[in-house]
């Protein structure tokens, strides 16, 4: 006799539970749409290595061919994908001794356009002029080639942090840039214990950089936003763009974002022999990839995958600077903005 009670209360409240469903289903189905559509824009945009179905849908198509107009490329037109390098390019302006006398933990490197000296300043007056941080010394350099003038980057050099070199500098030729920096490392930073390549649009919190860095191995270390099977673009109209003949792989070998990554100094002379075997492609971030993948060295994912941000997430206050390591901004003028709202004593947890 209980348990047929037990029954009928528990069909009761089914049934009662049925009828406030019905009526008030429309409202659950919006509320889950909802924070789903919400929750994909926030992932979509904290994480850019992520790609949306639409992306990978289209890489799919165009690997398998199923769009009429695309043929084949032949041979003179496959090597606009690739650059020249290996090459002997040579330092218009250069710091030889500084490295070394100055002896840093960590050594910035900051890519920047020749003519863009704001960006410069802004950087020299924010996380670019930390000298001493955790008791380790941190130096930076900025990154630059030739403009199409040849003309240089600043009359003098005032600041003893430009690196010129003389390749033409643009999009095309990251890869030659990543690279140069790269030699430039190997032969002037013999001594320093890891080196970053960040790009000059970019917040900085250097204190948490090196706080990570004490604990990180010493040898075939890279970090960042890690890009884990990434698929190839082949929509000729992406930005990112690389046809079949010159990389057949559905997918990029792991590599870190070029926004920001960090690297142990044993790595550059490797890469720099591995790029003797390996075939520089445009893409730079993605050519370290393929470089690590043929070193055989694996990337290391970060402590935190919040540590390294591709943008700002839509709800954050002033303490988020204190948690993150980057964060894309829209201006390197923006940094002097952001100087003033980071707390200048840690956040509670």
């Amino acid at each position: 006799m209980y348990s047929c009670r037990v029954l009928n209360n528990l069909y009761f409240c089914f049934c009662l539970g049925r009828e406030k469903w019905k009526r008030d289903r429309q409202w659950y189905c919006f509320l889950v749409l909802l924070l789903m559509g919400t929750l994909i824009l926030v992932i979509y945009n904290s994480y850019p290595q992520l790609y949306l179905p639409v992306n990978l849908w289209r890489t799919m198509k165009y690997n398998n061919t199923q769009v009429t107009g695309i043929s084949p490329l032949d041979p003179s037109q496959a090597e606009r994908y690739f650059v020249a390098y290996p090459h002997p390019y040579h330092f218009i302006l250069d710091e030889p001794d500084k490295c070394q006398q100055e002896h840093p933990f960590l050594v910035l490197m900051i890519p920047v356009a020749p003519q863009d000296r704001k960006a410069r300043d802004a950087i020299r007056s924010t996380w670019g002029g930390e000298t001493t941080v955790l008791g380790q010394v941190v130096s930076h350099y900025f990154m630059l080639g030739l403009t199409k003038e040849g003309d240089r980057a600043e009359p003098l050099q005032e600041h003893h942090d430009l690196l010129q070199s003389d390749f033409l500098d643009s999009y095309q030729n990251l890869t030659i840039k990543t690279m140069v920096m790269l030699e430039w490392l190997a032969l002037r930073c013999p001594s320093a214990s890891y080196a970053m390549k960040i790009d000059s649009d970019m917040f900085l919190n250097v204190h948490n950089l090196v706080k990570m860095l004490l604990k990180a191995p010493r040898r075939g270390y890279m970090t960042g936003m890690v890009a884990r099977g990434a698929p190839v673009l082949r929509d000729p109209n992406s930005k990112w763009f690389l046809p079949q003949e010159v990389f057949p792989e559905f997918c990029y070998p792991d590599y870190a974002l070029g926004l920001g990554y960090v690297f142990s100094l044993d790595l550059p002379k490797k890469i720099i022999k591995a790029s003797r075997h390996v075939k520089a492609i445009y893409i730079e971030d993605v050519y370290l990839g393929v470089c690590m993948k043929y070193l055989g060295i694996k990337l290391t994912d970060p402590p935190r995958g919040s540590l390294f941000k591709g943008v700002l997430p839509y709800w954050w206050t002033s303490c988020y600077w204190t948690s993150v390591i980057t964060t894309i901004l829209d201006s390197p003028q923006q940094l002097l903005f952001k100087k003033e709202k980071v707390p200048s004593a840690p956040c509670r947890k």
